[in-house]
């Protein structure tokens, strides 16, 4: 894995991003509100805004502690596998929070419901490969057994 912490960083972004999508887009719509800009619920300044405080929450918390958990070893057990999968939750994470971005440029409601039922799977999925990608960086730190 090339960036390991470029990975973790994202996967503490886009998980919080993926559960609580709505408020965060709330928040940045009362944020928005707050600075005298009417919006409507869920639009997209109001999702970008939302999007921007979180981010400023991961990196904050990143830069206090140096670092997100979880911390592997590189030449441990699952290492490798963990950041693979913590990727694959990372991609399917960004595509459901881009679709938000452009499904109201979508003009055949066909295709908008596909994508729509599409990218909310990804959602769930990305959950999935998070935390089975994040048990296998874990148990990369823990002591290897040696074999005899």
């Amino acid at each position: 894995m090339r960036f390991p912490n470029l990975n973790i960083f994202l996967a503490w972004f886009f998980m919080p991003q993926t559960i609580f999508m709505g408020w965060v887009a709330a928040a940045g719509g009362m944020l928005l509100n707050l600075l005298g800009l009417a919006t409507a619920e869920g639009d997209i300044p109001s999702r970008m805004v939302g999007a921007l405080l979180l981010f400023a929450l991961v990196f904050l918390v990143w830069f206090q502690l140096r670092g997100l958990p979880p911390q592997g070893e590189s030449g441990g057990n699952g290492y490798t596998l963990g950041h693979r999968l913590t990727l694959i939750g990372n991609v399917l994470a960004a595509c459901l929070f881009v679709f938000h971005f452009f499904a109201p440029g979508v003009e055949n409601y066909n295709v908008y419901l596909v994508l729509d039922k599409f990218t909310t799977m990804f959602g769930y999925l990305c959950l999935g490969f998070f935390a089975i990608g994040f048990s296998f960086i874990y148990q990369s730190s823990l002591p290897q057994e040696k074999n005899s």
